[in-house]
């Protein structure tokens, strides 16, 4: 395994290593400037923004958004009463950013637990890629996306909307290009440690007026979870380092003190690239089987192992169910299992698509996103189903309902008792 690390261990983690663009690094960008007004609703201070030319453009706007059911915990995530109030006024802010917009997917969590509650609550876990804005604006192309459902002034909104109505403790994100002016202030705010990585070659630079690179990123509720190590990985393919990455983080539950590694990932994207993902995916595996081999056995230490830590892996694979990287992970021995398989009846198959957008190329209706899990340690209490054919729309993905060409997925775990 030749795989590129760089470590930290702080509480709020953003040192990636020297292919890292700082935030005062960055040009202006004229795609939007970042967490604008949500950032002076946490800083108390500047001015909201105006109303993009989008908005105003609207004469007759659509329906304004309905509000959330009352029944909102049982079938989307908390409700508005389940909040902090900063979490109220930011999704009270999102609300009226967006009430030119129609409503959002309406979706519901599907239980699959026996019912009996886990100690201090199931763990939420959300795996997004959120679509890089400089990528969404300029090279994917949506040919069928109108382009002021792609502004980010607006579409920031629905990204934070859809993370402050799930409330996840833990959030496994790709394609992130504002992770400094949105989303590290605007989480930070709300409890969460960050930790992020940058692809060092990303795309997202060679779009005019891009805002940095695209990478990963890894959230976690502090109030929840206590940080031991946070690690960023340079996949390699064949001893050869690649453009995409990883970021393993090792968290400690407060309320069991079990132990958990979450690692978010985007494997290569393209058809033609299959052998490459296998091989992004092994060296993945081997470096997830090392971080867990020392967990339970402390260099210089004597005597019996560790209790072995849970494991949860997120991530765009950009590989169907049938590619090689699939299954190397649903045969490795670390005994990985999907979640989103619990949506079908037998628990055995995959759910049709994670994305559908149409391209020059063509539409696309893929599984690319899964959330793996050790079947030994944790056990699925819920997942979110995804949106039917008629709620996606003809247009499909991304649109005035949705931010990204690529649906979130989430999942609900609970600790699995000690042998």
């Amino acid at each position: 395994m030749n795989t590129q690390v760089d470590s930290c261990s702080c509480d709020s983690c953003t040192h990636t290593g020297p292919d890292m663009t700082s935030p005062s690094s960055v040009p202006g960008c004229p795609m939007g400037g970042g967490a604008t007004r949500l950032y002076s609703t946490i800083g108390g201070g500047g001015r909201s923004l105006p109303l993009t030319p989008a908005q105003l453009a609207r004469q007759n706007p659509p329906p304004e958004r309905a509000p959330q059911p009352s029944s909102c915990k049982d079938s989307q995530g908390p409700s508005q009463l389940d909040l902090a109030p900063l979490e109220q006024q930011l999704l009270r802010e999102c609300e009226e950013a967006l009430r030119g917009r129609p409503p959002r997917f309406h979706r519901h969590l599907v239980h699959c637990g026996d019912g009996q509650r886990a100690p201090g609550g199931p763990i939420r876990v959300l795996q997004w890629n959120i679509l890089a804005q400089a990528l969404g604006e300029g090279a994917d192309c949506f040919v069928r996306c109108p382009p002021e459902a792609l502004s980010w002034p607006e579409r920031k909104y629905l990204i934070l909307e859809e993370i402050l109505t799930y409330k996840p403790h833990i959030l496994c994100l790709q394609e992130v290009d504002h992770y400094y002016d949105t989303f590290q202030p605007v989480l930070r705010s709300l409890g969460y440690g960050g930790h992020f990585f940058p692809k060092p070659w990303s795309p997202c630079l060679d779009v005019h007026g891009n805002n940095g690179p695209d990478g990963c990123a890894l959230f976690f509720d502090q109030s929840r979870f206590e940080l031991l190590e946070s690690v960023s990985v340079r996949l390699s393919a064949m001893l050869i380092p690649t453009n995409q990455i990883a970021v393993v983080t090792k968290l400690r539950c407060r309320a069991t003190a079990r132990c958990v590694f979450v690692a978010v990932t985007h494997l290569k994207a393209r058809s033609g690239w299959e052998r490459l993902r296998g091989a992004q995916g092994s060296d993945l595996l081997a470096h997830l089987q090392t971080l867990l081999h020392n967990h339970s056995h402390p260099p210089g230490t004597t005597g019996p192992p560790d209790a072995a830590p849970s494991l949860i892996v997120c991530g765009d694979f950009n590989a169907v169910p049938s590619e090689e990287v699939y299954q190397r992970f649903a045969s490795s021995p670390l005994r990985l299992d999907s979640a989103y398989k619990k949506l079908s009846r037998d628990g055995a198959m995959e759910p049709s698509f994670t994305t559908w957008k149409i391209r020059p190329s063509g539409e696309c209706c893929s599984t690319l996103d899964y959330i793996w899990y050790g079947r030994d340690s944790l056990q699925v209490e819920a997942v979110l189903d995804l949106p039917t054919e008629e709620q996606i729309g003809p247009d499909r993905l991304p649109s005035f309902h949705y931010p990204s060409d690529h649906l979130s997925l989430i999942c609900d775990f609970s600790f699995k008792e000690e042998r």
